[in-house]
């Protein structure tokens, strides 16, 4: 009767505990973006574009310690600037400018350039969910004869894409916080081979799953908890690897563009499926493989317009496609095997693994699917 007891308690807990894990994820999720550097010279004009995001900045938040505002301190902030119009943001970034030039160092042969903000666009309303991107404009003058230039980002600025325009073989490199890049030649001829770009590209894949992608973590759980059954998982899981690669090249080539405010619900609606088919069969219908993989195509368009933020090197293309699926791939590899870890391995035997874990799990699941289809659609 003890032993009846106690199992029936961890039980509970077990549940308790994905439960709450889960509903975490109904706050409404802002992930932080890197902010993408576009380096220019003429003469001795240099010039940095940046696509940043101005709310996250000027609510001083520490985007090298956070994968989402919601985590910051300064979410609330954040928050009521995302409610203003973009007119107001730039307004606002642009009285501040100062402050944020103070991280950003930029030195012509080791020489310090000064910077000035020309210009800040920011655009006149924020979407749900997504981080809104402005267009900040520095400027400064370098000595004649210049031969290099080297970024130095600021330490809680987050992650920078910086890449250099109009020379031939270009470089490119992301800057963690409080990063210096290495000497940038003005005549370019530092472009990444083919293998360093394939390296370089399967961090920035597994990053947009772990810990950034929680719609896509969500889905991948979902095929994880209909069954632990090798079979089924594999024929799940190809289907929609299959699927998301061909549509991540499409969206990547700029063949097939599907505009957000379609992808987005329809991904939210793809966790809802196969949250609910869970619940009503264990059994692999030869519908499922197939509505997975018309699920996945709209995965790949998100996993498309990720990559499209950092940018595809013109040169490697091929080679950093296939770097950021693979990082893509590993990091859906990784979901499953620590849900295998955490629940699989020391319960997945138990008679009570469905009743208990896996059904309630895949509920939970769909409830959420169910609340970002309303949000994406409707607010």
């Amino acid at each position: 009767m003890k032993s009846n007891s106690f199992t029936s308690l961890i039980k509970l807990k077990l549940l308790a505990v994905l439960s709450m894990l889960m509903a975490i994820t109904f706050a409404q999720a802002h992930e932080t973006n890197p902010t993408i550097a576009d380096l220019s010279v003429e003469g001795t004009a240099l010039t940095l574009e940046l696509r940043l995001n101005a709310e996250a900045f000027l609510a001083g938040i520490d985007l090298s310690s956070v994968s989402d505002t919601d985590e910051a301190a300064q979410a609330a902030d954040y928050d009521a600037l995302q409610a203003l119009p973009g007119s107001e943001i730039a307004e606002m970034f642009r009285a501040g400018s100062a402050a944020f030039l103070s991280g950003v160092t930029v030195a012509a042969d080791g020489a310090p350039v000064a910077l000035s903000l020309s210009d800040i666009q920011v655009s006149a309303e924020a979407v749900p969910e997504v981080a809104r991107l402005g267009l900040a404009v520095l400027s400064g003058a370098i000595p004649a004869n210049t031969q290099a230039i080297t970024v130095t980002w600021g330490e809680t600025y987050g992650d920078l894409v910086l890449r250099q325009q109009g020379v031939e073989a270009p470089f490119t490199g992301l800057l963690e916080g409080g990063q210096t890049s290495e000497p940038i030649q003005i005549g370019g001829g530092q472009e990444l081979s083919g293998w360093q770009t394939f390296v370089a590209y399967i961090p920035v894949g597994f990053d947009h799953i772990l810990p950034k992608g929680l719609d896509h973590i969500l889905f991948v759980l979902g095929l994880f908890f209909f069954s632990l059954r090798m079979g089924p998982l594999l024929w799940q899981v190809t289907a929609f690897t299959a699927a998301h690669t061909v549509t991540l090249a499409l969206g990547a080539l700029g063949w097939v563009v599907v505009p957000g405010s379609i992808v987005e619900p329809i991904i939210a609606a793809s966790i809802v499926y196969v949250g609910i088919e869970n619940v009503r069969t264990t059994e692999l219908t030869k519908w499922r493989p197939i509505v997975i993989f018309v699920f996945g195509l709209l995965h790949g368009l998100g996993f498309a317009s990720v990559l499209g933020e950092f940018g595809l090197p013109a040169g490697q293309f091929i080679p950093a496609l296939i770097g950021f699926n693979i990082g893509v791939e590993v990091g859906q590899l990784t979901v499953i095997a620590l849900a295998f870890l955490a629940v699989g391995l020391w319960f997945g035997q138990k008679s009570w693994y469905r009743t208990m874990i896996a059904v309630p799990a895949s509920m939970v699941i769909s409830a959420i699917g169910i609340y970002w289809v309303i949000e994406r659609t409707l607010l």
